[in-house]
């Protein structure tokens, strides 16, 4: 039932396209249907990356899922640059990271299984990585909280822990592949490669399409909304992004699998931390405002501060429905902390 609601939910990214080239509607009405456009794009990239990954085996399919899994954040993202809302790009990118960390493993150790065994040391070293990265960003933040966080200096900054970050993710995932079957390949029963990359290439160019709309409707959103753009990208624009991850854990975690259903959360937000932030940082400098990755105390208090508390809750290695409650209840107080923020 669901997979046929999402199906019929992809109309929603042309009739949004529609919309705005022939009816011109009201800005807050565009971003609604671009956000709920999203959700269904998001997921049939997840859908043709996994039926490729069936032809390709398990090293080249976990490239694909890491590289287009994270698509339309990054697509969100670059265009937030070239609008030159810097805020809203670092607000999603911190809240993508939160939001996998501590919502979608918080629902998945509520539906799924309780005291299932998980896989303790992959999960710790990923939030270790999570951690890691917050410390890297912290160079640049800091001085960004005095004087204008957004400018050059700061831009020029940003580069080294960028590197460094992406530099981290390349060794991690190339000892990860090695360790990997080179040759297993599944017996693909669904979709032909062709068909997968041409699913992948067109509903990525869609999502592209979708993300301007919903970027440049943001503001007004905001506006009408009584919601600062902070909150907007750090919750509803980061959730909406990691759509594909979200629904994706959580039913795998109804489902049993609940070391798979954990992987998926943390190892998302590892990805958003190590690949998705230093890509659109060194993407930003073919813009003509290059993003500084001077985030506030707020925004790395969150990220840090959940990885080290999902760290905590999963020393043992066992998941317990209790904790996925405790997640989910830690990450809607964040939510209130980011409403009062405001904007920078």
């Amino acid at each position: 039932m669901a997979r046929r609601l999402l199906w019929a939910s992809l109309a929603l990214a042309p009739v949004t396209i529609l919309v705005d080239v022939l009816v011109h509607p009201d800005k807050t009405v565009l971003f609604v249907l671009a956000a709920a456009s999203l959700v269904p794009l998001a997921w049939l990239i997840g859908e043709a990356t996994e039926h490729a990954g069936e032809h390709t085996g398990p090293r080249i399919g976990g490239l694909l899922n890491a590289s287009f899994g994270n698509a339309p954040e990054v697509i969100i993202a670059v265009i937030a640059v070239n609008d030159n809302l810097p805020g809203v790009v670092r607000g999603s990118m911190a809240g993508s990271v939160v939001s996998n960390v501590l919502l979608v493993l918080g629902l998945a150790l509520l539906v799924g299984v309780d005291r299932a065994e998980l896989d303790r040391r992959s999960l710790l070293g990923q939030l270790g990585l999570v951690i890691l990265a917050v410390l890297l960003l912290t160079i640049p933040s800091v001085a960004g909280w005095h004087g204008d966080p957004n400018r050059h200096s700061l831009t020029l900054l940003s580069i080294g822990p960028a590197v460094v970050l992406l530099g981290v993710y390349l060794v991690v995932t190339i000892a990860d592949l090695r360790r990997r079957p080179a040759h297993e390949v599944t017996n693909a029963t669904g979709w032909s490669l062709r068909l997968s990359l041409v699913v992948l290439g067109v509903t990525t160019v869609v999502t592209a399409l979708i993300s301007e709309i919903l970027v440049h409707s943001l503001e007004a959103f905001a506006k009408a909304a009584h919601l600062s753009e902070f909150f907007i990208a750090i919750v509803i624009v980061a959730i909406v992004g990691n759509a594909a991850e979200h629904g994706g854990a959580i039913v795998i975690a109804r489902r049993g699998k609940m070391k798979l259903a954990t992987e998926i959360a943390i190892s998302s937000s590892a990805q958003v931390a190590l690949l998705v932030i230093p890509v659109v940082t060194l993407v930003s400098f073919a813009f003509k405002h290059p993003l500084s990755l001077a985030f506030r105390p707020i925004e790395l208090i969150a990220m840090g501060g959940a990885a080290a508390f999902v760290a905590f809750v999963i020393r043992d290695g066992r998941s317990r429905r209790w904790e996925g409650a405790l997640l989910i209840a830690v990450y809607g107080g964040l939510v209130v902390a980011f409403y009062f923020a405001g904007d920078r």
